[in-house]
């Protein structure tokens, strides 16, 4: 039973994550198509906006044009969020856990797409208000999920909760 569960929650993790990616390589597909060579599309006049980016750094633009640096650190999380997933116990208790490990694989798998396909990452969310990075959906993944993971080590999980990750 235990890893019938186990085999279950694989299938669903690469089911999610093959839709949040699809997800994700469509909006940019949508903003190469729409905004490319165009002005920017304002939605809340002075605050949002769509705008086109071509990012060859990483997160705000930082490390430029080290696309196979990017290419070895996305295989290396992905390893280790492949590696936790398979190791984390098939309980309810560990349910965000998986969650968190789905959105950080599919907003890095999105994110490697675009590098190995264009040699850069398209970005078109543009928060002109607080002249915030322009940023694309893996990048809202990956954060979010970060973020979340955060407030879960915080609140809900102990150490004790990750020995399935001691060897």
């Amino acid at each position: 039973m235990k890893n019938k569960k186990k085999a279950t929650q694989c299938i669903l993790a690469s089911i999610s994550v093959f839709l949040l990616v699809l997800c994700d390589q469509l909006t940019k597909i949508a903003a190469i198509e729409s905004l490319k060579n165009k002005p920017a599309i304002e939605l809340i006049p002075g605050v949002f906006q769509l705008q086109y980016l071509e990012n060859r750094g990483a997160a705000f633009g930082t490390l430029q044009n080290q696309r196979w640096l990017f290419l070895m650190i996305v295989c290396i999380v992905l390893a280790a969020v492949v590696w936790s997933f398979v190791k984390m116990p098939a309980t309810k208790h560990y349910t965000p856990l998986r969650i968190v490990a789905v959105f950080v694989a599919a907003g890095a798998i999105g994110n490697m797409i675009d590098r190995l396909k264009n040699g850069f990452v398209v970005d078109f969310f543009y928060f002109s208000l607080i002249d915030f990075p322009i940023f694309n959906v893996a990048d809202i993944y990956v954060t979010v999920s970060m973020a979340v993971l955060f407030l879960l080590i915080l609140t809900l999980y102990k150490d004790d909760d990750f020995h399935f990750l001691k060897p």
